[in-house]
């Protein structure tokens, strides 16, 4: 009797605010993927060499299990203050300023949406380097390994961008389900084939590169700021806290949101740490210290130059998808603000209805063109500014690790649970945030170093 009520009342609870949710614990897996297995991945094996045979894996391990856990954390705010049938929060700032008040709101809201538009300017740089790594290979393939074949990436840019401003206008998160099914295929077919193109050299080689330190730095300073930097890209290819509420938001219950994202995480961690470990550590053998920043940019000036064509396209596709993941959240909170704000404002509120020839009619508001295009505009001007890969996924990466997926969900988990200071499990989990905060200093800092010395060389 009592299990029935309680069923019930979780069951009630969960349809508490009249919004239909069609999402389930295999589109959540799909969202997670696309968030996660996204330019990352091509960095890891550049990760690997700087860090080495023994620390390179056992990082990528820990940066799993800290991921998992921060996950765990969070997918409880979802409802406050009881994680199942409390109040709904549908973004991370809304369990924040329920939780801790509205100044570390807007902090929190300041680092979100600064790691979210540094994401879409890290994928413009991504998806330029993919498609300048086909146009080289066919070349090759084309007049030779000793052609001259080298190209800007500033036209491939423009052209992410231009297609970025079209699927800009995809509603909400709600509505690009679709998007994310095809990007996470896209992001598991070129996982596989790095991985076995790492095989596969490994087999030619006839040996396993690399060594238990990874690349000697020309100084004891240098091996510093490359170890630095290979855990900021590590860093980058894990969390994906800043969008974690906003996917449980799509969830459809019974069960509850958050045992379905828990679920989810758990599937979407071991396998991405499986891809993960496969595509570092093969990656790590096959070039040993001269592994590329991109991985796949190593194998696809020579051959078999279409299958690493094939799968330079796939992470073109994977990043078009990955690119609104990470900025329909924005898109969301502004159009929220601005409607809030200018209520009677028809540039902002109206909508009009738009027939285009042989496609379905749309609905264009002139506040989300306006918006939504200048912010395009904006990530693709400043990925030509700062084309430098690895230094900018591993700024993101320490920007974002911290604070984002350490400090906000474990406060706000000693709030729901009315944690008492100077208990065990405080203490434990204020050590683990500590630790990370440590860990994310470093990478920011040997980040910042590689960023600039790049931009001044």
């Amino acid at each position: 009797m009592a299990v029935q009520q309680s069923l019930e009342l979780e069951e009630a609870s969960c349809q508490d605010d009249g919004r239909l949710r069609t999402g389930t614990q295999w589109t959540c897996v799909a969202h997670i993927i696309t968030a996660v297995i996204g330019s990352g991945v091509l960095s890891l094996a550049w990760s690997m060499a700087q860090l080495g045979w023994i620390a390179g894996p056992i990082s990528m391990l820990c940066f799993a299990v800290v991921t998992y856990v921060s996950a765990f954390l969070l997918s409880d705010c979802y409802r406050s203050p009881h994680p199942v049938t409390g109040t709904r929060n549908y973004s991370y700032m809304d369990a924040v300023r329920v939780n801790l008040g509205e100044k570390r709101t807007w902090v929190c809201g300041f680092l979100q949406y600064l790691s979210m538009y540094g994401t879409g300017v890290a994928y413009t740089i991504t998806t330029a380097i993919s498609m300048r790594a086909i146009q080289k290979s066919d070349c090759y393939h084309e007049e030779g390994h000793d052609a001259q074949c080298s190209y800007a990436t500033t036209l491939f840019m423009l052209l992410f961008g231009a297609v970025q401003i079209v699927l800009s206008q995809i509603p909400d998160f709600h509505n690009m389900e679709w998007l994310s099914v095809v990007a996470a295929v896209m992001s598991f077919c070129y996982s596989l084939i790095g991985f076995a193109l790492g095989i596969a050299k490994v087999i030619a080689n006839g040996t396993i590169k690399g060594g238990l330190g990874g690349v000697p730095g020309g100084s004891k300073s240098q091996k510093v700021w490359l170890v630095s930097q290979g855990l900021g890209d590590i860093a980058f290819a894990y969390p994906y806290s800043l969008i974690l509420l906003e996917i449980q938001d799509t969830l459809k219950s019974p069960p509850a949101e958050n045992k379905t994202m828990k679920k989810a995480s758990m599937i979407s961690i071991f396998m991405t740490t499986f891809f993960y470990l496969c595509c570092g550590c093969f990656g790590y053998a096959a070039f040993g210290d001269n592994t590329p920043g991109n991985i796949l940019t190593g194998f696809g000036f020579y051959e078999p130059y279409w299958l690493v064509d094939f799968a330079n396209a796939c992470i073109v596709l994977h990043i078009v998808g990955g690119y609104q993941m990470y900025s329909q959240p924005v898109f969301a909170f502004v159009d929220r603000s601005f409607a809030e704000k200018f209520p009677n404002t028809r540039f902002v509120n109206d909508f009009y209805t738009v027939q285009i020839p042989c496609l379905p009619s749309c609905r264009l508001n002139l506040f989300r063109l306006s918006f939504r295009t200048l912010y395009v505009v904006s990530t693709t001007g400043i990925a030509m500014l700062f084309p430098y890969f690895n230094q900018v996924l591993g700024v993101l990466g320490a920007m974002n690790f911290w604070p984002l997926a350490i400090y906000f969900p474990v406060e706000m988990y000693f709030v729901q649970r009315k944690i008492g200071a100077w208990t065990r499990k405080w203490i434990v989990l204020r050590g683990f945030s500590f630790g990370c905060l440590l860990v994310s200093v470093f990478a920011l800092i040997g980040s910042l170093e590689g960023l600039f010395t790049q931009k001044l060389s």
